[in-house]
């Protein structure tokens, strides 16, 4: 898409950054002072890193890095202002226009690797930036996963993001730490008026959400709200972690929440009411100006291909057409011969057998095998890699106050330290919706060798590697590892497990067919629910917030099995030019140890496993 971005609007932009603290690119080393391509670009790299850092400090928390140099960094939030998007957007579009100045062909293929990821993220970032609306995330570390056309939605803002980073990231030893707590709580209400000032202009414009995602929205705030706040996670929080400690903390982070981020809360809720007033129930964003235009960059962001949205929903018809043909031979071993493959899996998946009670003892109980299966494949993972890594982890349960509009699981990687270990967060609101037959596969996608595993390989490459992050290869990863579970016999004598794996695979399929459905095809959010209840024997309950979701966060979920389909085919590719050579683990090893990558350049890393192989290098 050609951009928006008006040379007279960028001129004024980077007038105003230069006179601005917040700057955020230091100027390229002179080739003066370095002896090789490799040496300028690795250091235009580095400051890229650390300007990224300064746009984004949730980052340098998550990681671990916030100390020393960058200890500024722990008293700060990305700037949700509109004048901290607009500096963000020209900060990005100078970063891009120095890494555009290094010559590739000069430079090693690592660095050539490194410098090509940071120009995609960073051309993927403008793109978004010049529709004007909603959210841009590409180049968070935290929340790179879920650009958004609305600022907040019931998956999507400061309100459902800061009170569990704060809460999981920021590390507490010393009272500074603790001040530096505080002084986020003072940002996170700053973050909250910001966002409500960018609805307002949104709203101006048209950009809306559904009925549907504004109640649900405003529902976890009203619920939020109507509980004291001395219980919130940010000030009961605060006063765990610094029990003991001197100084006030626990009663100023109160006083903070009572008299700044429960007003801020109360002026964003009036905004979304006021949002809710002028809203409808169409769900796809073919509904916004330009909708078509936004819907093929949200694609593009989050499959790093260019597969039109026609093409997505043919893959995702046929792919599930093959794996409910899998499914049948099972489903009939069992015994169940009657009704379509979906209406068997929700019989099955209403089976009293497989179902915890929804009780906290229940709850208790899930996570407990959960913890045992993560266990369990921990001692199958030397035969799936070379190079293995800590893949430090604990199971969490996702926080009750955001559970209403949280997906099912989701994960990340610890600190690269390994002081904070990463978490595995599954959503233990309805247990009728988790099955046992299906918590083995969504652990090892999340889990281990899944995201917190794939996560820390990163931390073995440049700074900047660690903090760019892509859908597609996150995601394909991560549905590849429930592959790899299944391939490492976790199922032998199990057959309803093997039905929540392919029931999974199948579960990714539906979204590539319901994402365009809803955003191209123009599918009502009933039509979308009745779908892919009926087709993949998914609960109802699950289905309605997966179908929000993608009206929340467009293309997002088409990243799954787009990166899974390239993982496969790249992988395919290796077997047929190897032969002999061909070693599952050093495939594995090729596709972690370069990092995250966008899928255009995830085979030229391939290729360069093949080429070292077939020369016996590897």
């Amino acid at each position: 898409m050609k951009s928006r971005f008006d040379r007279r609007e960028f001129v004024a932009m980077a007038g105003a950054l230069l006179g601005s603290h917040v700057l955020s690119v230091r100027s390229a080393p002179s080739p003066a002072t370095v002896t090789s391509a490799d040496a300028i670009a690795e250091q235009l790299l580095s400051d890229t890193a650390e300007a990224i850092l300064v746009q984004h400090p949730e980052s340098a928390t998550a990681l671990g890095i916030d100390e020393g140099a960058r200890a500024s960094l722990k008293r700060r939030l990305t700037d949700r202002t509109a004048e901290g998007i607009g500096r963000a957007r020209a900060n990005t579009h100078l970063r891009l226009a120095r890494l555009q100045g290094i010559d590739a062909s000069q430079l090693s293929e690592a660095s050539r690797l490194s410098l090509g990821v940071a120009k995609t993220a960073h051309e993927l970032a403008l793109e978004g930036y010049a529709f004007g609306f909603g959210d841009v995330v590409t180049l968070s570390s935290e929340w790179s996963y879920r650009n958004s056309p609305y600022v907040v939605a019931q998956n999507t803002g400061a309100f459902i993001e800061i009170p569990d980073f704060v809460d999981s990231k920021h590390t507490i030893k010393s009272p500074a730490d603790a001040d530096s707590y505080l002084q986020r709580l003072r940002e996170y209400a700053r973050s909250l008026d910001g966002e409500t000032q960018r609805l307002a202009r949104d709203r101006s414009k048209g950009v809306v959400a559904p009925a549907f995602l504004l109640d649900k929205t405003m529902g976890q705030i009203r619920a939020a709200r109507s509980r004291p706040i001395g219980e919130w996670t940010i000030v009961t929080s605060l006063a765990k972690r610094t029990h003991g400690m001197p100084g006030s903390f626990a009663t100023e982070a109160l006083r903070i929440s009572t008299r700044e981020v429960a007003p801020a809360l109360d002026r964003q809720m009036a905004e979304l009411s006021r949002h809710r007033a002028v809203a409808n129930d169409d769900a796809g964003v073919w509904k916004l100006k330009d909708g078509e235009g936004y819907y093929g960059w949200a694609l593009r962001a989050a499959t790093t291909s260019n597969l039109a949205p026609a093409e997505v929903h043919r893959i995702g018809l046929e792919q599930f057409n093959e794996l409910t043909a899998r499914m049948e031979p099972l489903l009939r071993g069992l015994g169940m011969t009657q009704g379509s493959v979906g209406a068997r899996m929700t019989a099955l998946g209403k089976d009293p057998r497989y179902l915890y009670p929804n009780t906290d003892a229940g709850r208790a109980q899930l996570l407990g095998y959960v913890n045992e299966r993560l266990d369990d494949i921990r001692t199958r993972l030397p035969n799936a890699f070379a190079t293995l890594v800590p893949g430090r982890l604990i199971v969490k349960r996702v926080p009750p106050e955001i559970e209403l509009g949280a997906a099912g699981g989701y994960a990340g990687p610890g600190s690269i330290d390994g002081t904070v270990p990463g978490s595995y967060y599954i959503n233990l609101r309805d247990m009728a919706g988790l099955p046992r037959f299906g918590l083995p596969t969504l652990s090892y996608h999340e889990g281990i060798p899944g995201h917190v595993w794939q996560g820390e390989y990163s931390y073995k490459l440049p700074l900047i590697r660690s903090l760019l992050a892509f859908n597609a290869y996150s995601e394909g990863w991560a549905l590849y590892s429930e592959q790899l579970a299944d391939e490492l016999g976790v199922y032998e004598g199990d057959p309803v497990g093997r039905l929540g794996y392919l029931q999974s695979l199948a579960f990714r399929a539906c979204r590539l067919v319901v994402d365009s459905g809803i955003h191209a095809k123009r599918w009502s959010r009933a039509q979308a629910i009745e779908w892919f209840a009926t087709s993949n024997g998914s609960p109802v309950a699950e289905v309605t917030s997966e179908v929000d979701r993608y009206c929340a966060w467009p293309g997002q979920a088409c990243g799954y099995k787009v990166g899974h389909n390239e993982i496969n085919r790249l992988r395919n590719k290796s077997i047929g030019a190897l032969g002999a050579r061909y070693d599952l683990r050093r495939f594995d090893d090729a596709v972690v140890l370069a990092g995250n990558v966008p899928l255009t350049l995830l085979e030229q890393v391939i290729d360069s496993f093949i080429t070292q192989t077939s020369k016996g290098a590897a």
